[in-house]
């Protein structure tokens, strides 16, 4: 509920010594090797699957998912999804009110009039958390503003998770603790947002693609800002890791993987857990002919401990390492351009 949730409890995080086996068991390791560049991530899937937005609120909802980058129309969606189920007449106990449920105060501050009260897309002179287009394009407009925000507090944080974070501690919990406070209720509300997404997202189809192969990249794009979680994630989809992956619901690079084919084949083909047997299934592939869907296998530390998915134009998707999100980076980065690779097609 936007704008009144405070700390209320202090979380103690437990610490250890863990000696990775990343090369064993096939978990992506990238963390462990010091990179000195790395391309900023993409960002979320933005394309809006509308069969499970209520017809009415589309229009307003791929407007709000304009209003700047870090929001798109699929966040707008699972938002309002989780604060009010769709309900635009919601009031909670603690009077957040409306689709967005904004309590007062934050709404004062924050309301923008953009919708009439019966329907029609033009304001009405009246700024009402009742309204769904006042409170959709609201939603986006303190969405925004809160971006904008904890990038300062925090410029190498991913600022979708932070955005989310400071909608429910507020920015103040985010600047404490420079990224996501440890208050479960944050920590839950951010991943609950980050999986309810893929509900409301639908991938662009890549023109090059074999049917297959366009199927094993949407898969794969419908989770884009999903955490790395080391062990985390299988066929079926994103699943709590071990060691540090412990507290982490998500993917590792060879889970993604795996996930995206089981998915484009309809269950049929199953790939092995770890990325160092993904690169000895399937079909081998030159480099030179690569296209969308095969899958790069790369030897960061002495084997191929780190796997990820091409989608076109020299650009591939992967589940790096613990702290970061799947997102999509380039072949030509120098990082993953000098290591050895292998590409394997299925399907």
């Amino acid at each position: 509920m936007t704008g009144h949730t405070q700390a209320r409890s202090t979380m103690l995080v437990g610490t250890g010594v863990l000696v990775l086996i990343g090369s064993l068991v096939g978990l992506s390791v990238v963390g462990s090797v010091d990179q000195k560049k790395e391309a900023a991530p993409v960002g979320f899937a933005t394309t809006l699957d509308v069969k499970g937005v209520p017809t009415e609120y589309v229009e307003w909802i791929q407007r709000a998912g304009q209003q700047c980058p870090e929001v798109s129309a699929p966040l707008v969606a699972a938002q309002i999804k989780a604060e009010s189920n769709w309900d635009p007449t919601a009031v909670s106990p603690a009077d957040a009110q409306g689709l967005s449920q904004f309590i007062p105060g934050t709404w004062a501050t924050w309301g923008v009039d953009a919708a009439s009260r019966d329907g029609s897309p033009e304001p009405d002179g009246v700024a009402d958390p009742f309204t769904p287009g006042d409170a959709i394009m609201t939603q986006a407009r303190y969405d925004c503003w809160l971006a904008g925000k904890v990038k300062k507090v925090n410029p190498g944080g991913d600022p979708t998770r932070l955005m989310l974070a400071a909608y429910n501690a507020g920015p103040g919990a985010v600047q404490d603790y420079d990224g996501v406070p440890p208050y479960p209720e944050t920590q839950d509300y951010v991943t609950k947002i980050i999986e309810s997404m893929t509900d409301f997202t639908g991938a662009q189809p890549d023109a090059q693609a074999s049917e297959f192969g366009d199927r094993v990249v949407a898969a794969a794009k419908k989770w884009l800002g999903t955490p790395y979680s080391w062990g985390g994630g299988g066929p079926e989809g994103p699943g709590r890791g071990f060691a540090q992956g412990a507290n982490t619901i998500g993917f590792d690079c060879s889970s993604l993987v795996q996930y995206a084919v089981y998915q484009a084949s309809g269950g049929e083909e199953l790939l092995p857990r770890v990325s160092q047997l993904q690169v000895l299934a399937g079909e081998s592939v030159a480099g030179d002919d690569m296209r969308p869907g095969d899958v790069i296998g790369f030897n960061l530390n002495g084997s191929y401990d780190h796997i990820g998915i091409y989608i076109g134009h020299g650009q591939f998707i992967h589940a790096p390492k613990t702290g970061d999100v799947v997102k999509i980076n380039s072949l030509d980065e120098p990082y993953y351009a000098q290591k050895p690779q292998k590409v394997r097609r299925f399907g």
